[in-house]
């Protein structure tokens, strides 16, 4: 005893114990970090993406836009998304994340500010696409940083965590643009768009404030602790890891085209396909956003203990029955088990995709790797709502887009049993 408290007087009281990486009787720093990337996958995602569903009735019918340029749109913010993210890497490694994310953040609340007053499709669709930008390498940026600040046994786990606050977004939309549309009748989609963007700006002040780079940036080292791969395979040698990056890639390119079509349309489905209220419909997104919190931990959770690739089966099983109950025109309850089953698992696999690259490429390359895999998602993501808005003109109905999306996710459960289970190359933190 007297030893340990000689040696905690040299640090002194808030010195680190670089150790176990913990500050005595504080929290690992780490999950700081976390707190604030579920309030920047919040924003980046939440509101900056996935509001829009929530918007796009009352903002449809006031610009008068079809279902091809509502689709249109859509693509446009992720094909902005998609650049985004392709550029994080290299201005990642020149800013550092604590500098990027809240830039990305700040070109988001400025891109809505001119949304909430502007009358123009084009002008819409240009700001849209901005916002993608903002989007695409905000949630790189964040979900890369989980890398450097835990080691393999607790990065599922966190990188789940972070990406559920794209819930957090979700529940708020659902609860408040009812309300604000109701008060403001034609002009509600404006003060909505404004009030979003008011609370990413409080976002953009907290990431600025608390954000760190590194573990070293505080003294400490990842939290978390090293592990043996339970799931032996190859070393990760550079050819495996090319090999990684498509299978992976392809993954995600699957994902970002099939959940867009359900989180862009399912709400515009329920006003107008199906006959629902606004704020019946502004209901389901709640339930939604709330069950879709409880997604990433759990699913990140499941990914750290039976492996990436079950994980990210699971998900797919989830998210295709989901679509497919969607696609057909069942009585009101199996919409209910719809919205239920996809929120359950919406945010998993970009938690569990986060976790798989720190994994097989180590945190040094995490963000530059992600970075690469976004550009397969937010392909997936431009091409998902425009292939779905020009079936939709076609048959009137979403219903085609939905069962689409279902095949998708189910070949998406199947090549992700296919991988191949990371090599423990992953599970130590790069000194580079």
């Amino acid at each position: 005893m007297g030893d340990r408290g000689e040696m905690q007087s040299a640090r002194g009281p808030n010195r680190p114990d670089r150790s176990s990486g913990r500050l005595p009787s504080r929290l690992h720093y780490g999950w700081i970090v976390v707190i604030v990337g579920v309030f920047v996958a919040m924003c980046v995602l939440g509101i900056g993406r996935f509001a829009f569903g929530m918007l796009l009735p009352s903002m449809g019918g006031a610009l008068d836009l079809s279902y091809r340029e509502m689709g249109v749109i859509s693509t446009a913010n992720f094909v902005g998304y998609l650049v985004g993210a392709l550029v994080s890497g290299s201005i990642n490694l020149r800013l550092g994340a604590r500098r990027l994310i809240p830039a990305a953040l700040a070109t988001i609340a400025i891109a809505l500010m001119i949304i909430s007053i502007s009358s123009s499709y084009w002008v819409v669709l240009i700001l849209f696409t901005v916002t993608g930008l903002g989007s695409g390498s905000g949630n790189v940026a964040i979900v890369g940083l989980v890398s450097h600040w835990f080691q393999r046994s607790l990065r599922g786990r966190a990188a789940g965590i972070v990406v559920s606050g794209s819930g957090f977004g979700i529940m708020l939309s659902g609860l408040i643009i009812p309300v604000i549309n109701s008060r403001y009748g034609v002009a509600g989609w404006r003060v909505g768009w404004f009030v979003l963007a008011v609370l990413v700006v409080l976002v953009t002040v907290a990431a600025a404030v608390l954000l760190r780079n590194r573990p070293a940036d505080v003294g400490l080292t990842p939290a978390g602790h090293p592990v043996k791969d339970a799931h032996p395979s190859t070393p990760a040698s550079p050819v495996e890891q090319k090999r990684a990056t498509w299978h992976l890639g392809i993954i995600y390119f699957l994902f970002g085209f099939s959940y867009v079509i359900y989180v862009t349309f399912i709400v515009t489905t329920l006003v107008q396909d199906r006959g629902f209220s606004e704020s019946t419909a502004g209901w389901f997104w709640f339930a939604l956003g709330f069950f879709s919190i409880f997604s990433g931990p759990i699913f990140g959770a499941l990914s750290d203990r039976a492996g990436r690739r079950f994980g990210l089966a699971a998900v797919f099983a989830m998210h295709a029955a989901a679509f497919g109950l969607a696609s057909t025109p069942l009585p009101a309850p199996f919409l209910y088990l719809s919205v239920v089953l996809f929120g359950l698992s919406a945010w998993s696999i970009p938690g569990i995709m986060g976790a798989a690259v720190g994994d097989y490429m180590g945190p040094a390359r995490a963000v530059r790797t992600l970075g690469i895999l976004t550009v397969w998602f937010g392909v997936g993501q431009a091409a998902g709502p425009a292939v779905a808005g020009i079936l939709a003109d076609h048959s009137g109905t979403f219903d085609s887009s939905y069962l689409l999306a279902a095949v998708l996710a189910v070949v998406g459960g199947i090549l992700s049993l296919l991988l191949r289970s990371p090599s423990s190359a992953g599970a130590t933190p790069s000194t580079s």
